[in-house]
């Protein structure tokens, strides 16, 4: 594996990542390009956006979020590594479950619960207008 610019344990933890998803540096088409957008100089002499294509699989990624080649590179195979995990394991990816977790606290609540709901509330509400002090009048 190429250097890419971080530590050496980030860089192990990806390493283990595409060893258990079956993902091999000859498999990975990687081509440099100019990036765009800030970064000054450097974006602009230098060839920091990194594109990689798993061929097995025909994904492609393009990365250019940082002003380092090396940082992008890490980072480009990072976002391949997750993409291609998502297509494996499908159903199972931490993904999809963070997408399921997100709909069902959004689907609507039964009559029932909502019923509920609303008499725990008004039980509530009862116990704190007992609270209130009295005042007395004349």
């Amino acid at each position: 594996m190429p250097d890419l610019g971080v530590s050496l344990q980030k860089e192990r933890m990806l390493r283990e990542k595409m060893q258990q998803l079956g993902i091999k540096e000859a498999d990975i088409l990687e081509r440099f390009t100019r990036s765009s957008g800030p970064g000054g100089q450097n974006v602009n002499k230098t060839s920091t956006c990194v594109y990689l294509k798993h061929m097995p699989t025909g994904i492609e990624v393009k990365c250019q979020k940082e002003r380092f080649q090396a940082l992008n590179r890490y980072l480009a195979r990072k976002l391949l590594v997750h993409k291609i995990e998502t297509l494996i394991l499908g159903r199972f990816s931490q993904e999809r479950k963070r997408i399921e977790k997100i709909r069902r606290q959004k689907r609507r609540r039964s009559r029932r619960a909502k019923l509920k709901i609303l008499e725990a509330k008004r039980r509530q509400s009862e116990k704190k207008f007992l609270r209130a002090k009295v005042t007395e009048t004349e």
